[in-house]
């Protein structure tokens, strides 16, 4: 199969200012477009309507944003749990070379120590934040950084350095208004009103507003009303079903009714951000983003979503924990309807916008990105190999291991005991058919490039864990499940 966009519907746009060619700087920094990144917490692929007519959940303002530009089907985030992608999007580099290879928490240990992970993006990074205010632009944050407090918070990344932190990894400015925990309690109409009016005192400059949401991630809330509306829909949905994998109970039906409504509230703050953009004349001249940080919770954590029929969840290397929403919209240049089958990682939205911006590349900067701007445009890209390095226990239930993909073919490793899984994605996207034995070949091919980059990259590896008792984990969950 070759990897390439295709059209729904003709050009109608027309080219936006300060979307030069590639490398160019031409334009003036008044007329480059302005960026607005809007990135969900823990949203599956599946649970978006523009990738599965099928959902329980309601996404229209995403739908729209779809139907208005490029969807991509085989977007990828740099890994399967939230921070280590946050540092792909900001950085454009892979885990391994920021040292964030693992979320900012406490780690799980199994068989193996898990091999250790920075707790922030270190100031050394170069970051899209800091590249666009260094062109001129102005500043937006709201929502969910995770990649370091105090010091390292986004204020020390390129962001307003007045930025209020609050807990859990919360930071807004000042005038964000206070949290409603009963009608907002994933604070996404707070970040929506604040970014609102950022983008109405700053429509007359270019800017690039960055909105990390922190829906769906748990625990799970959202407005009160909005819970009855899917509680009444979940009685004509499909009941609970349930797949056992690798040691994992793992949901295969959406049904949950807060975490629906949770996507609604999501979904409509969104919405309103993408109005404001229309009401300010801001529609032409405005690149839009959707992505999320990591797969939907399937496996563990009340299992809330559902990702079928991608495999497992976050926390996982298969594609139900890495193949993730992406959405660029960019007039001139993406076409309404695109839908791309070109792969795309996170690590590449960093030179995409800038280059979509008018601005150089800084390839010392973003170097394991490559800039989609010709892509978006309909070319077809030369073959790329892309890389997973997570070796770290998820939270929900996932094992170290390492991914290389190159065109259709995926193989994985683990690093508990070697083991490795090679799929065909193309015939088997929901990866049950192990192919490692029928293809050695192929096998030792990929896993010698796997290793190639993971040594390159100073990519560490867990060690043995003296401490480890065969049976313990299990046996310390089961107990722990009579208690509840």
């Amino acid at each position: 199969m070759s990897f390439r966009c295709f059209s729904l519907a003709v050009l109608t746009v027309a080219f936006a200012p300060g979307a030069t060619p590639a490398g160019a700087a031409t334009a003036t920094a008044a007329m480059r477009p302005n960026i607005v990144f809007l990135l969900a917490d823990d949203m599956g692929y599946m649970d978006l309507g523009a990738n599965n007519p099928r959902t329980f959940y309601e996404t229209p303002h995403l739908d729209a944003l779809a139907r208005s530009g490029t969807r991509f089907t085989d977007g990828y985030s740099a890994c399967p749990v939230c921070s280590p992608t946050r540092a792909s999007i900001m950085t454009g580099r892979y885990p391994p070379r920021t040292g964030v290879t693992e979320w900012i928490g406490q780690q799980r240990i199994g068989r193996l120590q898990p091999a250790p992970s920075r707790k922030e993006l270190g100031l050394e990074e170069v970051t899209m934040a800091e590249a666009l205010r260094d062109a001129g632009y102005a500043l937006f944050f709201a929502g969910k950084w995770h990649l370091g407090t105090g010091d390292h918070g986004p204020g020390a990344q390129g962001f307003d350095p007045g930025l209020v932190a609050e807990a859990g990894e919360f930071f807004a400015p000042a005038d964000a208004g206070k949290a409603d925990k009963e009608n907002d309690p994933k604070s996404s109409d707070r970040i929506a009103d604040a970014a609102v009016r950022f983008m109405g005192a700053n429509r007359d400059r270019p800017f690039f507003a960055y909105l990390p949401f922190r829906a769906p991630h748990l625990p799970l809330g959202a407005r009160p009303d909005l819970i009855a509306k899917y509680q009444r829909k979940r009685a004509s949905a499909p009941p609970d079903a349930w797949l056992e994998d690798r040691g994992a109970k793992v949901r295969q039906v959406q049904n949950d009714a807060v975490y629906a409504a949770m996507i609604e509230q999501l979904d409509t703050a969104i919405g309103r951000v993408l109005a404001a953009i229309e009401q300010h004349g801001l529609a032409g001249r405005t690149i839009v983003v959707f992505t999320s940080d990591n797969g939907g919770v399937s496996t563990a954590q009340g299992q809330p979503t559902a990702n079928v029929p991608l495999r497992a969840g976050k926390g996982w290397l298969y594609e139900g924990g890495i193949r993730v929403p992406w959405i660029i919209r960019a007039p001139g240049v993406t076409k309404p309807g695109d839908v791309c089958r070109v792969p795309a990682i996170s690590n590449d939205f960093f030179p995409t916008l800038l280059d979509l911006a008018g601005l150089p590349l800084q390839p010392a900067a973003h170097r394991d990105g490559v800039s989609l701007r010709a892509v978006l445009g309909g070319a077809t890209p030369a073959p790329r190999t892309f890389f997973w390095h997570y070796p770290h226990y998820g939270g929900q239930g996932g094992f170290p291991g390492g991914v290389i993909r190159e065109g259709n073919w995926k193989l994985i490793e683990w690093y508990e005991d070697g083991g490795l899984e090679l799929f065909d994605l193309s015939a088997d996207l929901g990866e049950r058919n192990n192919l490692a034995v029928a293809q050695p070949v192929k096998v030792k091919e990929l896993h010698t490039k796997f290793v190639a980059w993971r040594r390159e990259l100073g990519g560490i590896m867990p060690t043995p864990n003296p401490d480890y008792v065969p049976g313990a984990a299990a046996k310390a969950a089961k107990k722990q499940k009579k208690k509840q």
